[in-house]
């Protein structure tokens, strides 16, 4: 019996690696820890359980058995100024990866930046971090979350998982479309110009496009209505006065107050 522990090729994706584990306290500082260790990088780590599992801007992220958690280790993928397009990519890839899971069509839509909906309500979570290594080398984590056999009662935003929509997909079949997906959406990554395709991806299944919209920034709350999305995949905002402007980071709420 092989151990579940041992680096070896991702299902789904032969050219990146895997390691499986029962559970660790979070994906995503586990695939730091090979990068400081000097791990060459595409590497998935995922975890029956998380015991420290975290969201954006420090929130906690529900961690309970039968659910997805996996992080993908990325060594310099592109330039430093490309990073900030990553989370739309895996978002594009995470939901055809539930879409080929579950045998759905457009099941999902997507919230900006990276969050996946169903009928208004969060399926899942994507976390990505970065770090500058001693040696120079830069380490990009994104840590994949999504709720396949249950979800929290109460959090920020409504939430669902797949078996309450109907749907029997286990996190094992769920992993192996993602990686399969991923490792689609980067090769169209990295190609010259490859982010305009999976913006225009990315759109098809905006959740929010055409609507007035809140956004919590650092800076506070801005409103407007979703106009766009810009060459780098920044939110634009069309404004009362008739201007646009661009939002770099923000949490992303429907003026009526439903996420």
């Amino acid at each position: 019996m092989t151990d579940r522990n041992l680096e070896r090729p991702a299902p789904g994706a032969p050219d990146f690696r895997y390691e499986e584990h029962e559970s660790v306290g979070s994906t995503n500082t586990l695939c730091f820890d090979r990068a400081r260790a000097g791990h060459p990088g595409q590497l998935w780590i995922r975890a029956d359980l998380q015991t420290e599992g975290r969201g954006r801007r420090g929130r906690d992220w529900s961690s309970p058995t039968g659910n997805l958690f996996t992080s993908l280790l990325l060594i310099d993928p592109q330039p430093a100024e490309r990073i900030g397009e990553l989370p739309l990519a895996a978002a594009v890839a995470l939901a055809n990866a539930v879409d080929k899971a579950a045998g759905t069509l457009q099941l999902v839509d997507l919230k900006w930046p990276n969050d996946l909906l169903v009928n208004g309500a969060k399926l899942s979570g994507i976390l990505l971090e970065a770090e500058v290594l001693d040696d120079g080398r830069q380490a990009v984590v994104i840590g994949f979350g999504v709720n396949c056999v249950s979800h929290p009662p109460l959090t920020l935003y409504q939430a669902t998982d797949l078996r309450s929509l109907g749907f029997q997909v286990t996190a094992g079949r769920l992993f192996e479309a993602l990686a399969a997906s991923v490792a689609e959406q980067l090769a169209h990554w990295c190609q010259p110009g490859g982010f305009q395709s999976i913006r225009k991806q990315w759109l098809k299944r905006a959740a929010h496009l055409g609507k007035e919209i809140k956004v919590k920034t650092a800076q506070g709350e801005i409103s407007g209505i979703f106009a766009d999305l810009d060459a780098r995949g920044h939110l634009v905002l069309k404004q009362d006065d008739g201007r646009q402007r661009t939002i770099y980071a923000g949490d992303v709420f429907l003026s009526d107050n439903h996420g």
